[in-house]
């Protein structure tokens, strides 16, 4: 009752701090935030929510593709996307049809998003760089009935490639009918043609075009769907840092909240211009991206289809961008063209703001991010796909210490807690180390046919409050901010004694020389696990294993000192540019038993 009792104090309409479990002499006592209740929450469709976004801002450009040349206002965007839905409607696409898209970024997919939560078909984002075997696993996990597909994926750093071998694969009668038998449940396949005439998709004669979509629905009102907000209209496959990707399952009213309670702690307008490598099939594009400027009336910009550091920068510098995205790794390589003058330092002085996510932010390069690209009011976001994905992210106007230090607080209408990873009923105190836990309405449906594993993540409390518990270690402070310390199976536990590689990675990244990093434990006869440092050197920079261990040992305690170091081109990554370090470990492993590792 008492608990009770303080909330209601602090839960005013107005609050736009985070609501902090107190003893009554005001000290913290519980890790449990609790986020503002003001604004409310929004219980429209997308669809509806997006009708009155053009409404109101139809006149002003909602997307630009550079590499397609192309734009779209939001009026285009609305009428596009009712003739795209009209279309699929004739196509026998309806709602509740799961419906996979394996496009990069462009015009087609950001029309196809809205197309498809019109009709409360739900938009499966698949992966392009998918070969045949993983995509054929998806849509039959699924029980897809529809693909939309480019003739060619477009990857960072290789060629294009062709779709031809993919489409043989499901469909082996490429110039007859579409039956396939390895995925029975596919009843059409849309064929985006951005080859530029390297593929004949004349013999593609089952495929349906995109564009005579598009046209067999123009001038027709696509009518009441008979849509509900709480039903899920996007299925995302996890970015896979495990082995086993799951799909999660997302609402109307889970990601357009999300989107604008985002765009409200970036202070999204419409003025602002918006430049997103991070894919759209991923969350991090998806929502962060595409969901938050849309809420917003903001622009936002594909500089490519799949991320080019110089393509983003010259897309900053075309459009004069006030934002940009990205995950760590790419605002490394965007960093390193800069320092080299592979790309001149102009027309970035607009930028005032963006997103850093995907993976926990070193503070150095934060602090390079402010200085170098302007980003002064970069937000940082945390969250994972299970969640829509945001459930905590820094403000523009937070102190620079809590920017590089934590991932700020939870958004409106989220609750936050750190237990006791074995023992998901016990609260821990504030600054205490655990698991952290979210609660609210960004919270996933559950993992599409698989009650297993989604009891294994999602677990109510007494009071029937479901809690995704996420995996991450974390900390709550005394200011209610939320610091992620690790994952907790990324923990290296060296002779009894918890090490958090992100104190290495912050401490290495500090070095003149080192362009990225990542630590790993592995297996050691004496301590049970070690430290071992993967570590990618800056362009015409020199250093020695002893030199980084010698770095890590001035600045930080002995027993943080690696003991193996890997000289490293890059990471191995997921989709979004999460390094994968379960494939550090394994490549580390085979790196010693080749006695490669510098130790």
């Amino acid at each position: 009752m008492f608990l009770r009792s303080v909330l209601a104090r602090w839960t005013t309409p107005r609050c736009v701090r985070c609501v902090v479990i107190t003893t009554r002499r005001g000290l913290l006592t519980r890790a449990f935030v609790r986020g503002p209740e003001d604004p409310p929450l929004l219980k429209q469709t997308i669809g509806e929510h997006f009708a009155g976004i053009v409404r109101e801002h139809g006149d002003r450009t909602a997307v630009i593709s550079r590499h397609q040349q192309s734009r779209l206002t939001y009026d285009e965007l609305d009428r596009e996307s009712d003739a795209l839905a009209q279309g699929l409607k004739k196509l026998n696409v309806k709602k509740g049809d799961r419906c996979a898209v394996m496009l990069g970024n462009c015009v087609e997919y950001a029309t196809v998003t809205y197309a498809l939560f019109k009709l409360g078909a739900v938009l499966v984002p698949l992966n392009p760089a998918f070969n045949a075997p993983q995509v054929i696993s998806a849509l039959n996990h699924l029980a897809a009935e529809h693909l939309l597909l480019s003739a060619e994926t477009n990857l960072p750093r290789k060629p294009p490639r062709s779709n031809v071998p993919l489409l043989s694969q499901l469909a082996p009668n490429l110039g007859r009918a579409c039956k396939s038998e390895t995925v029975p449940s596919l009843a059409n396949v849309v064929l985006v043609d951005n080859s530029a005439g390297r593929i004949d998709v004349s013999s593609l004669r089952c495929m349906i075009p995109y564009e005579h979509v598009v046209e067999d629905g123009r001038g027709q009102h696509l009518g009441d769907q008979g849509l509900s907000a709480d039903e899920v209209v996007n299925i995302q496959f996890t970015s896979g840092t495990t082995s086993m990707p799951k799909a999660a399952c997302l609402t109307h009213t889970s990601i357009l909240n999300n989107g604008k309670s985002i765009g409200d702690r970036m202070l999204l307008t419409p003025e602002d211009i918006v430049c997103c490598p991070p894919p759209l099939f991923h969350c991090f594009g998806c929502i962060l991206g595409y969901m938050a400027t849309a809420t917003h009336g903001s622009a936002i910009v594909f500089p490519t289809e799949a991320f080019d550091s110089a393509a983003a920068l010259h897309a900053v510098q075309d459009y004069a961008c006030t934002a940009l995205y990205g995950v760590p790794t790419m605002f490394l390589a965007e960093l390193e063209l800069l320092s080299t003058g592979a790309v001149p330092r102009f027309g970035l002085s607009q930028l005032r703001t963006g997103i850093a996510a995907g993976s926990s932010i070193p503070a150095e390069l934060m602090r390079r991010l402010h200085r170098e690209l302007n980003l002064t009011e970069l937000t940082i976001c945390y969250g994972m796909t299970e969640t829509s994905p945001v459930s905590a992210m820094t403000t523009t106007d937070d102190p620079l210490v809590k920017r590089v230090d934590t991932v700020g607080r939870v958004l409106p209408h989220v609750s936050a807690k750190v237990v006791d990873p074995h023992d998901w009923g016990r609260v821990l105190g504030v600054g205490e180390r655990g698991e952290l836990a979210v609660s609210g309405y960004l919270v996933m449906k559950g993992y599409w046919g698989d009650e297993a594993r989604t009891a294994d993540v999602l677990q109510a409390d007494a009071e029937g409050r479901v809690w995704m518990h996420t995996g991450d270690e974390a900390l709550i402070d005394a200011d209610g901010y939320v610091k992620i310390t690790g994952r907790i199976k990324d923990l290296i536990i060296k002779g009894g004694e918890n090490i958090h590689p992100l104190e290495i990675e912050n401490c290495l990244l500090a070095h003149a020389a080192v362009a990225d990093v990542s630590v790993v434990g592995l297996p050691d006869e004496r301590y049970g696990e070690t430290v071992a440092a993967f570590v990618v050197v800056h362009h015409g920079a020199r250093i020695g294993a002893d030199e980084v261990r010698g770095w890590v040992r001035e600045k930080l305690s002995h027993h943080l000192v690696p003991k193996y170091v890997f000289w490293v081109e890059d990471f191995p990554k997921t989709a979004s540019g999460k390094i994968q370090k379960f494939k550090l470990r394994e490549r580390g492993l085979r790196l010693l038993a080749e006695g490669k590792g510098e130790s």
